[in-house]
């Protein structure tokens, strides 16, 4: 069950209209890393998980503050489009503003009538196939923390690309939440880890005496950089709580060449032997 509450989780006020930056919003919006996406992306993990108590509680929560951000994102854009030019200056004819003109998204007057809608910046929908929700907490948990990451690092983007007060403070807002849920979804794995609930590797329950383990501990050198190799990856101790050491050696063939039997003639896929090699044989074998 859902409730709206009309007043904003924070301002969403620009100085004044910027058709051309709403554009740019519109990719932390709708895009793949945008509020659309986590938002739906924390709900459904929550909706789908089958262990009751903090982990679901916390991800409806989360997912459902995200939902805020959707809405204050929506709003600013909205309010960034007023006063949306549909046509050029006809008072200005300087490349310069036939150029400002041309950058604006033009389906935000067109199809929307002046307002946000998601797609990303460049006018893609939105899809559900950014949405990954995979019954794995462990998995999900560091996958969420990606995606506050690029977040983050989107929104700082943004920041750098306006001198509008309003806009910059209500992305210091965003880009403050996408630091602090960074840190929770951390928190959260390593919460897993302390409660026994799992581990790395993912799924930890997949039994390890059905890994090869030359395979398993081992850093798979397939670069002519020198210093491929040269780091914790590949040296120390196992970070999957066994007493394994982390190895380092050549990358190697551990297999023949394949040879793959001819396809079925009725694919008409390129055949093995000249078209007339195979009619002589046919003919061949008739005799």
């Amino acid at each position: 069950m859902f409730t709206h509450t009309h007043a904003l989780q924070y301002e969403a006020k620009p100085d004044g209209p910027d058709a051309n930056y709403a554009r740019r919003l519109q990719e932390v919006l709708g895009g793949q890393w945008g509020e659309m996406t986590v938002a739906t992306q924390y709900l459904l993990q929550g909706w789908n998980c089958r262990l009751p108590g903090k982990y679901k509680d916390m991800l409806l929560a989360i997912g459902t503050e995200e939902l805020a951000h959707v809405e204050i994102l929506v709003t600013l854009i909205d309010r960034l489009l007023d006063h949306q030019p549909l046509k050029p200056d006809s008072a200005d004819h300087s490349k310069e503003s036939a150029a400002a003109y041309g950058q604006s998204n033009p389906q935000h007057a067109i199809v929307n009538g002046g307002g946000a809608y998601f797609r990303d910046s460049m006018g893609l929908p939105w899809s559900g196939g950014y949405v990954t929700a995979s019954g794995n907490l462990m998995a999900d948990f560091h996958y969420n923390a990606t995606a506050e990451m690029m977040g983050r690092l989107q929104v700082s983007r943004l920041y750098n690309m306006t001198d509008d007060k309003g806009v910059k403070d209500t992305l210091r807002f965003l880009i403050a939440r996408d630091h602090y849920h960074q840190m929770q979804w951390l928190a959260a794995a390593e919460e897993l880890k302390a409660d026994g609930l799992d581990n790395i590797p993912v799924p930890a329950a997949f039994p390890l005496d059905e890994e090869p383990p030359e395979f398993a501990y081992a850093f798979l050198d397939a670069s002519d950089g020198p210093d491929a190799a040269n780091g914790r990856w590949a040296n120390g101790p196992a970070l999957d709580g066994t007493d394994n050491q982390l190895t380092a050696r050549p990358i190697a063939a551990n297999a023949d060449a394949p040879i793959l039997p001819p396809g079925d003639p009725r694919l008409y896929g390129t055949p093995p032997v000249p078209m007339q090699g195979i009619l002589q044989k046919a003919k061949d074998a008739l005799k």
